[in-house]
């Protein structure tokens, strides 16, 4: 049976200026994707006017909230103890996006509370992951 775990999340977009903008999120963690986490925007915090989602591995997100992390597309780096920056990386341009840790915090207990740390389905993962690829190829 799968699982999806949902959290809303208090978020601020940080400008090119340093300014703040507060902007919704959604928190997501599905059982049947154990591996990831899900950062849900919606369309009025895109620049093209449409839903936005970005995927990244639990894993970068328990280490993110310690210490700077990531090397890729998405990035996470903690502003003391009660905020962390999650850096978007595209083609576009990069966002920046500030969270409160407590609740990311919060967000990764629950995931843990769906799948326990060590316990995700790796294999059953990287076979839904390879037939959404290549379909019935």
């Amino acid at each position: 049976m799968d699982i999806t775990l949902e959290q809303p999340a208090r978020a601020r977009l940080i400008t090119a200026d340093e300014r703040e903008r507060p902007v919704a999120a959604t928190l997501r963690y599905s059982s049947e994707d154990p591996l990831a986490v899900h950062v849900d925007f919606p369309p009025e915090a895109s620049l093209d006017g449409t839903d936005v989602s970005w995927a990244f591995s639990r894993a970068l997100l328990e280490e993110g909230l310690g210490r700077p992390a990531g090397a890729g597309d998405v990035r996470l780096c903690p502003r003391g103890a009660s905020r962390t920056v999650l850096e978007l990386h595209s083609p576009s341009g990069v966002a920046l996006v500030q969270f409160d840790t407590p609740a990311l915090r919060r967000f990764l207990l629950r995931s843990y509370a769906v799948v326990a740390a060590g316990r995700e389905d790796v294999a059953a993962a990287v076979d839904r992951g390879l037939n959404a690829l290549f379909g019935a190829v």
